[in-house]
């Protein structure tokens, strides 16, 4: 992988990246490596030129086609609970800016990432490329129904906010896998932990509200438009 420093515009960032990194320790995120990655996967060429002044904020970012960019602490809460292994294969549901697909590409064997938006995984894919990060398939289309050619997944990460666990997922989902998905309705959501043990499959809903864009497809929402 290249890292973000091999690439124009960066070191401009280097001050900004270094204060988000010791936001993410202030909540609570104190795993070196983790925070390693955050260091080195450069957030502003995920997003548009035209907020690259806050790019290394903690805070959601517009990425266009009414779709954000997700609070960086937030993903790094994600990848703390869901610790994928250098072996594992990841199904991601929500590409958006490509940014946390890098991170759980760098953490893994493979990751697969789905949008519904086209130009969103276009560039994704550019900004992946440039960073020789090759481990990543991405396709566009509904992720409700998750990816079954390359099933099953030992991560499920649902980066938008869903009514319910679509089944699709939990059927996908291999055998000590989990999964990470906020659930509830368009303006408020929890997030909750979905593991497989065999035939059992458990739901843990974790403490605090977070707020995503909803979750578009057959076992979500449907689309208002």
């Amino acid at each position: 992988m290249t890292t973000g420093r091999d690439l124009p515009g960066t070191n401009r960032f280097v001050g900004q990246r270094r204060a988000l990194i010791e936001k993410i320790r202030e909540r609570g995120i104190d795993d070196l490596d983790l925070l390693r990655r955050f260091d080195e996967i450069p957030r502003h060429l995920f997003v548009p030129q035209g907020v690259w002044p806050r790019a290394y904020d903690d805070t959601p970012l517009s990425i266009g086609f009414a779709q954000t960019a997700s609070q960086p602490s937030l993903q790094a809460h994600y990848l703390r609970i869901l610790s994928p292994k250098p072996d594992e294969k990841v199904l991601e549901l929500g590409t958006g800016s490509g940014f946390l697909t890098a991170l759980l590409a760098s953490m893994s064997d493979r990751v697969y990432s789905i949008d519904r938006v086209r130009e969103l995984s276009s560039r994704a894919r550019k900004v992946l490329d440039d960073l020789s990060i090759r481990n990543v398939a991405l396709m566009v289309g509904d992720g409700t129904i998750g990816w079954r050619k390359y099933a099953p997944f030992d991560v499920i990460v649902v980066s938008a906010a869903s009514p319910s666990v679509p089944p699709a997922l939990i059927d996908q989902l291999a055998e000590g896998g989990r999964m990470l998905i906020p659930v509830g309705d368009r303006e408020s959501q929890k997030l909750v932990l979905v593991r497989k043990d065999g035939f059992i499959v458990s739901q843990e809903e974790l403490e605090g509200e977070v707020r995503f864009v909803p979750l578009l497809g057959r076992f979500a929402f449907q689309d208002e438009g």
